[in-house]
């Protein structure tokens, strides 16, 4: 018994650096992914209006991909200032869920660490940290931290591209947007309320943007999750 427990100490001891360097591997290729999705967003910062540094901080502060590619887009069509929240706010709500989903996991560390990891925490780092094996703090640090290092990186790579290439938005980066996502939901598209309620967000989105609809992405979201709802229930009436 002693002998098994020298064993597990050791495991222990030697676990978080081999957990360091496996979450930067795990998220390697959602981080090459994303590096056109951060040129375009360091480009689109750039196109509307921000400085420099402003366009930097945005990315490296900020760190939301998809809410700072809406901001930015909903700035530029001139949509007013509480349309741009709520809908960011709706955006980016599933970050809630993310974080009591790890809480217990991360519960020992102290404050400082639990909110760096709060910073850190994407749809990307949540999305390979689903297997409970995966949820150990020194995973998501080196997972994160990977993936925050190549947006930052390949933002300022859009802010400067953005002078030298005045047409970077015509190059069609945001497909990486649709690529990265589509990667990591199909494997999670799983039964009958999930379905419904992506075919009623994609036709709804659809339909909102060729009216211009204000607030499309949030209504097509709502409308979404409402389907999943009720298909859910009347499944479960049966």
């Amino acid at each position: 018994m002693n002998t098994h427990l020298n064993q597990s100490i050791r495991f222990s001891k030697s676990r978080p650096p081999h957990l360091f360097l496996r979450g930067v591997i795990d998220i390697l290729p959602l981080s090459i992914s994303v590096i056109p999705w951060a040129i375009l967003a360091g480009s689109m910062a750039v196109h509307a209006g921000l400085s420099f540094y402003k366009a930097l901080a945005m990315s490296g502060i900020v760190f939301a991909g998809a809410a700072q590619l809406v901001s930015l887009s909903m700035v530029m069509e001139g949509a007013s200032l509480l349309t741009i929240y709520v809908t960011i706010f709706f955006l980016t709500a599933q970050h809630f869920i993310y974080a009591l989903t790890l809480r217990n996991d991360i519960s020992i560390l102290p404050l400082s660490k639990r909110l760096t990891l709060g910073f850190l925490l994407t749809d990307e780092l949540f999305a390979v940290s689903v297997p409970n094996e995966k949820k150990h703090p020194q995973y998501l640090f080196g997972a994160g931290l990977c993936f925050y290092l190549f947006w930052v990186v390949f933002s300022l790579v859009g802010i400067l591209l953005a002078t030298a290439l005045p047409n970077l938005l015509n190059y069609h980066l945001d497909f990486s947007i649709i690529a990265i996502f589509v990667a990591m939901i199909v494997p999670m598209c799983k039964g009958k309320p999930v379905m419904a309620g992506i075919l009623m967000t994609c036709v709804s989105g659809f339909v909102l943007k060729f009216f211009h609809i204000e607030g499309a992405i949030l209504i097509s979201g709502l409308l979404g999750m409402f389907i999943a709802v009720i298909v859910e229930n009347k499944m479960g009436e049966k």
